[in-house]
């Protein structure tokens, strides 16, 4: 049997890559201080693991204002939802494969 740990994506070893990730997976487009909040991060710490998954198409962006203000938003692409859900799975196989 093939080992599951080579199906697992290096992009989403980050639990914050993980957790926004598997926010995007239940939201439509979710803004950036919404994700800084529900993960408790810093704007930087947020933003070189949002450039990374964006640079990987994981994730789309979407500039815009909401009054004078900028609003960032972001939503996973069908290349992210693929590879996110194939990493979940290699995870599972992973359990599986140690019970």
């Amino acid at each position: 049997m093939e080992n599951p740990i080579l199906h697992l994506n290096k992009i989403f070893e980050s639990r914050i890559r993980l957790g926004v990730m598997s926010i995007l997976m239940v939201n439509d487009a979710v803004n950036f201080n919404d994700l800084k909040q529900m993960l408790e991060l810093t704007d930087g710490n947020l933003a070189s693991h949002l450039s990374t998954l964006e640079e990987s198409g994981y994730l789309k962006v979407h500039k815009g204002f909401i009054g004078r203000k900028t609003n960032t938003t972001y939503s996973i692409t069908k290349a992210g939802e693929k590879a996110f859900k194939n990493h979940l799975l290699a995870l599972e196989n992973m359990i599986k494969s140690v019970k």
